[in-house]
C-alpha cells in the first residue's frame, strides 16, 4: 500500500508540475525575438522580414499570456492593471514606431488604431460572442449593471477623444492644442481608473458571472511564486522584443501598404487586431461555454483600456517628441461610431441576447471594414 501510495503521489506531483509549467511556445518566442534582433533579420529583405514579422506576432501573444499569468497571481485590482498596461505598451510601441517612420504621414495612426479597436470590440468581438453563444444556447444572460457601466464610460471616452477635436477652436482641423491634449489625457486616465475601481473593488458583483453559469475555470488555482517570477521575466523580454521589432519593421509595413494602394488606416486595423487577438479568442471561448458575462467583461474592458491608457500614453510621447497626432474622426466614422454605441445600448440593454443582436453587430463591423478598404 505504501509503494502504491508513493507511486500515486509521484504521478500526481508530475501531473501538477506539468500543469503548473509555462507552455514551451511562451518561453521560446521571447527568446526568438532576442535572437532575431541580434541577427538583424528585420533589416533583411524577403525571408528575413517574414521571419521577423512572425516572431513579432508570436512575442505579442507570449507577452499577453505571461501578463495573464502575473495578473492571475497578484489578483485584483492590480491584475487588471498588469494586463492592461502590458497590452498598452505593445500597442503604443507599434503606433509610435510607425509614427516615427518616414514612409508616410502617420499623424492619424493613433486615431485609426483606437477607432479600429473600438469597432473591432464593440461590433466584431461582441457580435461573434453573441452569435456563437446564441447559436449554441439560444438565449444568454448577463448582469446588466456592469455592462451599462462599461458602455457609459466607453461612450464618454470615445466622444471626448475622437469627436471633440473636430469642434475645438484653439487649433484648426482634427487636432487638440497641447493644453487640450494634456486635459484629455488626464480625464481619460481618471475615467479608466474610476472604472477599474468600480469593477474590481467597490462593485465587483456587477461584473461576476451568475452562479448558473459558473464553472471550474473561474476557480482555477493561481500560479506559484516561481512560475509568476519566470512569467514576469519573460513578459519583460517579450515586451522589449515587441518594441524593438516594431521599430525595425515599421518602414517595411508602411511601404507595403502604400505600394498595394491601400489606405494607411488599414495599418491601424492590423495593429488593433494583433493586440486584441488573444483576448478576443478568450471572449469567444467564454461565450461558447455560456459565460457571456466573462466575454463582455473581456471585450468592453479591452475597449476601455485601449482609449483610457493608449491615448494618454501616445499624447505624452507626442508632446515629448514633438509629433503631431490628429485624433478627430471624419463624418463617416462619426456615423459608424454613433450607430455602434446606439445599437450596443439597445442590444445589451435588457440583460438577454440572441443571435439577432450578434448579427446586427457583425453587419456594422462588415460595413466598417468595407468602407475602410473602399473609402
Amino acid at each position: 500500500m505504501t509503494d502504491s501510495a508513493n507511486t500515486t503521489a509521484h504521478a500526481t506531483s508530475r501531473k501538477l508540475l506539468r500543469k503548473d509549467a509555462l507552455p514551451i511556445w511562451s518561453i521560446a518566442l521571447p527568446v526568438a525575438g532576442g535572437l532575431v534582433m541580434m541577427a538583424g533579420m528585420a533589416a533583411w529583405n524577403g525571408i528575413g522580414l517574414a521571419v521577423a514579422a512572425i516572431v513579432l506576432i508570436g512575442c505579442v501573444l507570449a507577452a499577453v499570456h505571461h501578463a495573464e499569468v502575473v495578473a492571475h497571481r497578484v489578483g485584483e485590482p492590480f491584475g487588471t492593471l498588469v494586463l492592461a498596461v502590458s497590452v498598452t505598451v505593445i500597442e503604443v510601441s507599434l503606433i509610435v514606431s510607425l509614427m516615427l517612420s518616414d514612409e508616410a504621414d502617420a499623424s492619424t495612426l493613433a486615431r485609426d488604431t483606437v477607432f479600429a479597436a473600438i469597432m473591432l470590440i464593440l461590433n466584431g468581438i461582441v457580435g461573434i460572442c453573441l452569435l456563437v453563444g446564441g447559436v449554441r444556447h439560444y438565449e444568454q444572460v448577463f448582469v446588466l449593471r456592469g455592462v451599462s457601466a462599461a458602455l457609459c464610460v466607453l461612450a464618454a471616452l470615445a466622444v471626448l477623444t475622437l469627436v471633440l477635436p473636430n469642434y475645438t477652436l484653439s487649433r484648426a482641423g482634427p487636432f487638440f492644442s497641447p493644453s487640450q491634449l494634456v486635459f484629455v489625457a488626464v480625464i481619460s486616465l481618471i475615467l479608466y481608473a474610476t472604472f477599474v475601481l468600480i469593477q474590481t473593488v467597490r462593485h465587483r458583483d456587477y461584473f461576476l458571472p451568475s452562479e448558473d453559469c459558473a464553472n471550474e475555470d473561474s476557480h482555477a488555482a493561481p500560479p506559484s511564486n516561481e512560475q509568476t517570477g519566470v512569467a514576469f521575466g519573460l513578459l519583460i523580454a517579450a515586451l522589449v522584443s515587441v518594441v524593438l521589432l516594431a521599430k525595425e519593421l515599421a518602414p517595411a509595413l508602411e511601404a507595403g501598404v502604400i505600394a498595394a494602394g491601400l489606405p494607411l488606416a488599414i495599418v491601424g486595423v492590423a495593429i488593433a487586431a494583433l493586440v486584441l487577438g488573444p483576448e478576443s479568442l478568450a471572449a469567444i471561448k467564454a461565450a461558447r461555454r455560456n459565460r457571456l458575462q466573462t466575454s463582455l467583461n473581456l471585450a468592453l474592458g479591452s475597449a476601455l483600456a485601449t482609449i483610457g491608457l493608449t491615448i494618454p500614453a501616445v499624447a505624452i510621447v507626442s508632446l515629448i517628441l514633438g509629433l503631431d497626432i490628429a485624433l478627430g474622426i471624419d463624418p463617416k466614422r462619426m456615423t459608424l461610431l454613433g450607430l455602434s454605441l446606439i445599437v450596443a445600448v439597445i442590444s445589451l440593454g435588457t440583460g438577454r441576447t440572441t443571435v439577432l443582436q450578434g448579427m446586427v453587430h457583425l453587419i456594422i463591423f462588415a460595413a466598417f471594414l468595407f468602407t475602410t478598404i473602399v473609402p
